[in-house]
């Protein structure tokens, strides 16, 4: 018996469902927040001036919703592989979740700095940078995930694996990209970081594992044997 296979039964998984669970809680809490940032107007005597006027916290709302939602759909993607959460795994998930627990309160620092006409490019700043480091730490999760294949499923094949990895580092280079424009063109960037959603809501290539995909191959080719007899 090899050393590996010997630490491998000495392994004691710790099931990932707790993680997701906690996780899309979080989540769920986060982009709850992001509504309440939304003030009604006091002056209901012009009532459909003041709702007009709101529209840097209507965008800044509908920006940080559909990229939280980014990271609970990729969220789902990388957990879909994970079948072991070790102490490494449940640590930078925490600090990833503190992350977006933090979101609300920059769509709100982004929405008061275009109302005011002010700070803008800190603002985006710091809502590319909340995201970037988002980013930062799926590349880090699935780095530690992936090495050595000791905490993934086995239905994941090697293409997949790398495919989702690759995902990972773009949204990495893009949200930084636009951070960095932002710096520069508040606009510019905070265009490139919402233009980020448009993609990533695209499917990554490999990201069903082999054994899904299979079974899903072998139920579309498989006959109806409850079909009534004509």
């Amino acid at each position: 018996m090899t050393s590996r296979s010997f630490a491998e039964q000495k392994l004691v998984e710790r099931d990932p469902a707790r993680v997701v669970a906690f996780s899309d809680a979080v989540i769920a809490i986060a982009v709850t927040l992001l509504v309440l940032e939304i003030r009604p107007p006091h002056d209901t005597a012009h009532l459909l001036d003041g709702l007009a006027a709101l529209w840097p916290s209507y965008l800044a709302y509908v920006m940080t919703f559909m990229l939280i939602g980014q990271v609970w759909a990729n969220h789902h993607v990388m957990f879909d592989h994970i079948r072991h959460a070790d102490r490494m795994v449940l640590f930078l998930n925490t600090v990833l979740l503190m992350d977006i627990a933090f979101l609300p309160f920059t769509a709100s620092v982004l929405a008061e700095s275009f109302r005011d006409s002010r700070g803008e490019r800190v603002a985006v700043v710091l809502q590319g940078l909340a995201f970037a480091l988002a980013a930062a730490l799926f590349n880090v999760l699935w780095w530690w995930a992936r090495h050595g294949r000791r905490l993934l499923a086995r239905n994941l094949d090697s293409a997949g694996v790398t495919a989702i990895g690759r995902r990972f580092q773009l949204a990495l280079a893009w949200l930084g990209a636009g951070t960095a424009l932002g710096a520069l063109v508040p606009a510019l960037g905070g265009a490139v970081i919402a233009a980020f959603n448009v993609y990533y809501w695209l499917p990554i290539p490999g990201e069903i594992g082999s054994h899904h995909r299979t079974t899903q191959i072998n139920e579309d080719a498989a006959p109806e044997s409850d079909a009534e007899p004509l």
